[in-house]
């Protein structure tokens, strides 16, 4: 699990909208590719997925006050679009956070 500080507080509907209308669009640009993800609220958490290409999800995110807890499928890890995705994913958190940046708390 990885663990972003955002340095300010951030409900679980505004990251999921922004994912819902950012992530496919920036996936699309960067790897030139028609593959939708599939964005999903679950109780809590924001599930990221492809069940075409995938078994599970991608990216879990759940959201606790200023931080993003971020679990990655191991399955995937090496794999160009989960990567992909995790670039993506890095610099919109950056934007949320504005001037303040972010800060990894924890990795591993």
């Amino acid at each position: 699990m990885k663990i972003i500080t955002l340095h300010s507080a951030i409900h679980i509907n505004e990251l999921y909208n922004l994912l819902q209308q950012k992530l496919n669009q920036f996936f699309h640009e960067r790897r030139q590719s028609n593959i939708n993800f599939i964005i999903e609220r679950k109780g809590e958490a924001i599930e990221i997925s492809q069940p075409e290409i995938y078994e599970g999800f991608l990216f879990s995110i759940v959201v606790n006050g200023t931080q993003l807890q971020i679990t990655r499928s191991e399955h995937y890890v090496d794999d160009v679009n989960s990567l992909t995705i995790e670039s993506i994913l890095n610099n919109l958190f950056k934007d949320l956070s504005g001037s303040k940046g972010t800060d990894l708390v924890q990795e591993g």
